[in-house]
C-alpha cells in the first residue's frame, strides 16, 4: 500500500511516499524479522500458546477492571463523606460495588488468577494497584 501525505497532513491511499530513508527503514525492519539458515533467509515464526494468550488478555483486562473497580470505590467514599447522598444511594451504591467486587473475583478463579497477579510492577513507579 503506498501513502502520500498532502499539505495539510491528510493521508490518501495508492499515492507513494517519496523518501530516501523509506528504503533503508525497509532493509532495517526486514533485517530484523528474517533469520539466516543455511544460507537463505526465512521468516522467524512466533510460538504463541493459546492458553497463555487467553490468560495474558484475561489479567490485563481484569487489571484494567479493578483499577476502574477501585477509582469507583474512592470517589463513592468521597461522595459520601461530602454529604451528597441519601441514605438510600449509600446503601444502592455500597450494594453494587460489593457485587462488582465479587464478581472481579469469580472471574479471577475462572482463570486462575490471584489478586497479586493483578497488581502489575510500573517498574520506577511501583505496584499498580
Amino acid at each position: 500500500m503506498n501513502v502520500n501525505t498532502s499539505s495539510w497532513g491528510q493521508t490518501s491511499v495508492g499515492a507513494k511516499v517519496d523518501s530516501p530513508d523509506m528504503g533503508e527503514f525497509a532493509r532495517v525492519m526486514t533485517a530484523g524479522v528474517m533469520t539466516h539458515r543455511s544460507d537463505r533467509q526465512t521468516p522467524r515464526r512466533l510460538n504463541l500458546d493459546q492458553e497463555k494468550t487467553k490468560n495474558g488478555l484475561a489479567q490485563l483486562v481484569l487489571t484494567l477492571v479493578k483499577l476502574l473497580h477501585e477509582l469507583l470505590e474512592k470517589q463513592a467514599i468521597r461522595r459520601i463523606d461530602a454529604g451528597g447522598l441519601t441514605d438510600e444511594e449509600i446503601e444502592r451504591l455500597g450494594f453494587t460495588l460489593m457485587r462488582q467486587s465479587e464478581e472481579i473475583g469469580r472471574m479471577c478463579r475462572e482463570f486462575g488468577l490471584e489478586d497479586d497477579d493483578l497488581n502489575l510492577d510500573l517498574g520506577p513507579l511501583g505496584k499498580l494497584l
